[in-house]
């Protein structure tokens, strides 16, 4: 039985009707003009009125994640809520919860937003995952590097991600350094680690699934992922894995969806081992960076299918059209060689076959901040790779 979920028949809820959003990013911005093109009114729960999200929903409700007040407010008059981003307390959404259906279960985020629980689950269920430990102390994390031997990888248990709270553990390395490094000493600093025997893998793949009220699955074809920082930088389908390789990752992800329960879409990322095995590294219940090329290269985007998967209707089909790629664009391409701030060349990009643009809207260019990105579609996967990457260098004039 899944973790969560209800046995009883829930209704399809039609164009026409109130989307919730918990969350204002980009993510939240891309599903909500999926469900406005459907014929939906999307309304966005964030904690910050300059958000991706606020310009693409129809009304957008600004407020504190921990005023239960603000949220039933804000939930009054939605059909449904889903989220756009796991770094919510958990406490929000089962507020929102005791008003509207949420979608994926409340209990789905708890799960995957700490990654103790998460690794947890993984076990419990079966699910192989890179050798870990939990700890809580300076003592336990050198007892646990004794243990899983070096390098290794300290991470927060929570609130991690695009590599923000990690640590890389070296042989010459100093466990009680790394752990005063990520905070663990600190009074209001985290209680819960979790450190992972670094892993010589072969490639990174990821993928997207949706499932159904009625527990029908549908995945998109598996994408492999080159990670620069630790941030995603490029994503390409097809993977370039053999068949028996891409057809266990969609299984693995269509069981672990089915175990947790989930209702909506959610993303599962592997490490595909030398030798050919596939581990499982990280569960995020929702869209992912790495399904944006669907938005050009699936009969369905990973956004439309999270629309129909959370408002009860038929799932679509993940046929994908053609090869992709897709590129990130960091805050780092609106700054020249000099620091000065520069607009990029976005002419230069789209003058090259098959390249889309895609911008978030957002406000003020960081370094490492997510803007944007780009997919080029092409006759083989290389060559999309090859457009998208040319697209980028051409926009970002490096």
């Amino acid at each position: 039985m899944p973790l969560t979920g209800s046995s009883s028949p829930a209704r399809s809820i039609l164009p026409g009707s109130t989307l919730g959003i918990l969350g204002g990013g980009q993510l939240g911005g891309m599903f909500a003009a999926a469900a406005r093109r459907m014929g939906y009114r999307v309304e966005v729960i964030s904690d910050v009125a300059d958000c991706p999200a606020a310009r693409l929903c129809d009304r957008l409700h600004v407020g504190r994640y921990d005023d239960p007040d603000f949220l039933a407010a804000a939930a009054r008059g939605l059909d449904v809520v889903t989220f756009e981003f796991e770094n919510v307390p958990a406490t929000a959404a089962h507020a929102l919860a005791a008003v509207v259906p949420v979608r994926p279960d409340p209990e789905v985020l708890f799960i995957t937003q700490d990654r103790a629980r998460e690794k947890s689950f993984l076990e419990k269920y079966g699910f192989a995952c890179v050798p870990h430990r939990v700890v809580r102390s300076s003592a336990e994390l050198t007892t646990a590097c004794a243990q899983l031997g070096r390098p290794a990888v300290l991470k927060t248990a929570a609130f991690g991600y695009d590599g923000k709270g990690q640590r890389w553990l070296g042989e010459g390395d100093d466990p009680a350094t790394a752990w005063h490094e990520l905070g663990g000493n600190a009074p209001a600093g985290p209680r819960e680690f979790v450190v992972e025997s670094w892993l010589d893998f072969d490639c990174e793949i990821s993928v997207v699934a949706a499932r159904g009220l009625d527990g029908t699955t549908a995945a998109f074809a598996p994408t492999r992922n080159i990670h620069s920082r630790h941030i995603l930088d490029v994503s390409s389908t097809p993977a370039t894995l053999s068949a028996a390789v891409q057809a266990e990752a969609v299984s693995l992800t269509q069981r672990i969806l089915k175990t947790l329960g989930v209702v909506g879409v959610a993303c599962v990322e592997f490490f595909v081992t030398r030798d050919g095995r596939i581990l499982v590294n990280e569960i995020a219940p929702r869209t992912h960076n790495s399904g944006h090329l669907t938005i050009e290269a699936c009969e369905t985007s990973q956004f439309e299918q999270q629309v129909r998967a959370v408002c009860g209707l038929p799932l679509g089909s993940t046929l994908q059209i053609a090869p992709a790629a897709m590129a990130n664009l960091l805050g780092e391409c609106w700054f020249d060689q000099t620091g000065g701030l520069q607009e990029p060349d976005w002419a230069a990009a789209l003058s090259l076959p098959g390249v889309c643009l895609h911008l978030y809207g957002k406000s003020e260019p960081r370094q490492g901040r997510k803007m944007g990105h780009l997919t080029a579609l092409g006759p083989t996967v290389i060559e999309a790779v090859e457009r998208v990457t040319q697209a980028r260098r051409l926009a970002c004039r490096h």
